[in-house]
């Protein structure tokens, strides 16, 4: 195990370079704006773009460029300074963190609470009412886009705009340490809007999951032995069913750690996905590069988190 551990760390730092290398091609050999001439403003004299451009050190040829990026983040683990404010690229991701922690964190408490009973007794009472419902609210879920969800939800339930003035809208963001209640009320409906598609989606695949681990032998074995079906469905079929879920919601978590940007752009959370978003739009590539290199890793421990569980999940799996 520890050898491969090993491995997948190696191989998880050659994909790092390999993402960074292809995110500075698309943002830089194919630019959508030029960042010196959205630094320099709407009135900027080819003088002043030609000098914010060497001070930005895009004057180099982007061999250059790209090497001392990559120089820095080995050896200093510097991502660089935004080019429309010269401020860290570092300390804005890591003084976002916490926000983007908070709606991870809480969007899959909730699709976890939500989605596994509702496969479980889907799986139960499979082709019944009950699953046909649960089934068909699933697939509705999953086909309704976030950015769908997250201005519906604004519209029937924010203080501001909503039918009914129930919770904080769009930029009532409030950190932990000021007001936890604050905090819990103004993320409640972002959490909830983030976790809808994720709950559907794995309500469906903890129900088919469980439907064809309750067809195996073991199963069929444990009920001859006479354990109560609780037992059979709870200890035997549903360890099984939840191993793919566990891989699943490993990789899930780590592309949200990474930002949620349609959640986070909604609802105007300052988050590593509105920063991401913000980047985007005004050709900050530094930003860019911080922000995508920042999901590719967690998405890469995460895929070697989710393998070390999925070897103590299911004894049959070695390494």
């Amino acid at each position: 195990m520890l050898r491969y551990v090993c491995r997948r760390i190696l191989w998880g730092a050659f994909l790092l370079v390999v993402v960074s290398a292809l995110t500075f091609v698309i943002f830089t050999v194919f630019p959508s704006a030029d960042p010196a001439a959205l630094r320099a403003g709407r009135q900027a004299t080819p003088e002043l773009i030609a000098q914010i451009r060497h001070n930005l050190g895009l004057d180099k040829p982007l061999y250059v460029q790209y090497w001392l990026f990559l120089k820095g983040i080995v050896l200093h683990f510097d991502l660089g300074y935004s080019y429309q404010n010269s401020v860290s690229v570092k300390s804005q991701i890591f003084t976002r963190l916490p926000v983007t922690l908070s709606l991870t964190a809480g969007a899959f408490v909730i699709w976890m609470i939500v989605a596994i009973p509702i496969g479980v007794i889907s799986a139960i009472r499979s082709r019944s009412l009950l699953d046909r419902a649960t089934m068909g609210a699933a697939l509705v879920a999953i086909s309704a886009p976030v950015y769908f969800l997250g201005l519906i939800a604004l519209f029937l339930f924010s203080n501001d705009i909503g039918v009914v003035h129930l919770l904080p809208g769009a930029g009532s963001y409030t950190p932990l340490s000021v007001s936890p209640w604050r905090w819990f009320t103004s993320l409640l409906m972002p959490w909830c809007v983030l976790a809808a598609a994720f709950a559907a989606f794995y309500a469906r695949m903890v129900r088919g999951n469980l439907i064809d681990t309750m067809g195996e032998d073991y199963i069929r074995t444990a009920r001859a032995k006479g354990l109560s079906e609780r037992r059979v469905v709870g200890r035997h079929g549903l360890r099984a069913a939840l191993t793919p879920v566990v891989t699943m919601a490993g990789l899930d978590i780590g592309i949200l750690l990474g930002g949620a940007i349609l959640t986070e752009t909604v609802f105007n959370i300052p988050g590593i996905g509105r920063y991401a978003y913000d980047s985007i739009i005004n050709s900050d590539l530094p930003a860019i590069e911080g922000t995508v290199l920042f999901g590719a890793f967690f998405i890469i421990a995460a895929n070697i988190f989710v393998d070390i569980v999925y070897a103590f999940l299911d004894p049959r799996v070695r390494y």
